[in-house]
């Protein structure tokens, strides 16, 4: 995909939401989810480094597809936010439902719109690569969890909503190791585009 082909222009890219907090106004729910997560997340610094290094060298920026329902967006997002303070990455934030345009160049496996998708560039917006969702290690443990706790389980009623508050109990205890599994993903994609 070139910046030639792609409707994310410079000037598109400026209209996004230019802050965390910014992001936090301009969404109508979940703030306390959101910010849960960024005051929760603290970067391991080796990984925060190499990313700082990157950031410099080629003034990456960065792009934020989300809507404010998606518990991925809740950790994907802050993640991405305090990487921008601790690098000064530039990111723009963009809701997905306004900016179908964008999101249909993103798609996952080519057909589906899943969030967040943070577009990486360098600084001249050429596209280098794009990051979507979560972690590979989290659809893998998602994977296993899901058969954990909603396999053989009815479609709805009680025993299908006490199933799925177990299987987001156990989600929330692999946030924090998701949100480091982010920043390393990062690196790694960052530095393999880059070569």
């Amino acid at each position: 995909m070139s910046h030639n082909t792609s409707v994310v222009t410079k000037e598109r890219f400026n209209q996004g939401i230019a802050s965390f907090n910014e992001w936090l106004e301009k969404i109508d729910n979940r703030q306390k989810q959101f910010k849960m997560h960024y005051d929760e997340y603290t970067p391991e610094k080796n990984d925060l480094q190499e990313l700082q290094a990157i950031v410099s060298e080629f003034n990456i920026k960065a792009l934020l597809l989300g809507e404010s329902w998606c518990p991925d967006v809740w950790r994907g997002l802050p993640v991405l936010a305090k990487l921008a303070e601790e690098t000064g990455m530039e990111v723009k934030y963009f809701l997905k439902d306004e900016n179908q345009d964008i999101m249909s160049e993103f798609l996952k496996d080519g057909e589906f719109e899943s969030i967040p998708t943070i577009i990486f560039y360098d600084k001249n917006l050429n596209y280098l690569f794009h990051w979507i969702e979560r972690p590979q290690q989290a659809n893998e443990e998602m994977a296993f969890m899901r058969d954990k706790f909603l396999s053989n389980v009815p479609a709805e009623g009680e025993e299908k909503d006490e199933a799925m508050k177990a299987y987001r109990r156990e989600i929330a205890t692999k946030a924090e190791e998701w949100r480091h599994l982010t920043l390393k993903e990062i690196v790694t994609n960052l530095k393999n585009s880059l070569n």
